[in-house]
């Protein structure tokens, strides 16, 4: 077992308290979304991978605040897949297949498809069976397609 030292847990409970008031002022009636990147490029310097998660989310849409620019969307969700944020696993994943802001490499597409699903992105299950399926970055093998297809299934994730 690890033990934190007084430090990082006043450090972690700062970068938890900035992501979360950001959030807060991104979804509110009137958001604030100048202040809430403020407080979301902070959060991420300090090392806070969901921050970087949600600007790389911004990054591959653009908004008010940001602009689109996927390419700096994919160095964040590089970050954010290193601390195994499951939405930045699927979201690299999908980069990595289509070439968008990367290189196609279908290799890497499968391997963050099969990461997102291992962290909890249901959506992912089905991903990494139609991987299979079609043999998208990995030997085509249906039977075990099959198994990854039921168990989306079984989360509510249409497949077909």
């Amino acid at each position: 077992m690890t033990v934190m030292q007084p430090s990082m847990k006043s450090r972690e409970n700062s970068e938890n308290k900035l992501y979360e008031q950001a959030l807060r002022l991104a979804t509110r009636k009137k958001p604030d979304l100048a202040q809430a990147k403020g407080l979301l490029e902070t959060a991420h310097v300090a090392g806070d991978r969901r921050a970087t998660y949600a600007l790389a989310t911004w990054l591959l849409t653009g908004n008010t605040v940001c602009s689109k620019d996927v390419r700096a969307a994919v160095r964040l969700l590089k970050l954010a897949a290193e601390a195994d944020i499951a939405p930045a696993h699927f979201d690299l994943a999908v980069s990595h297949e289509t070439g968008q802001g990367t290189r196609k490499n279908e290799k890497a597409a499968y391997r963050h498809f099969v990461a997102a699903a291992l962290n909890g992105d249901d959506a992912a299950l089905a991903e990494v069976g139609r991987c299979l399926y079609h043999g998208i970055g990995v030997g085509r093998d249906r039977k075990l397609a099959e198994v990854w297809f039921r168990r989306a299934d079984m989360m509510g994730i249409s497949i077909r």
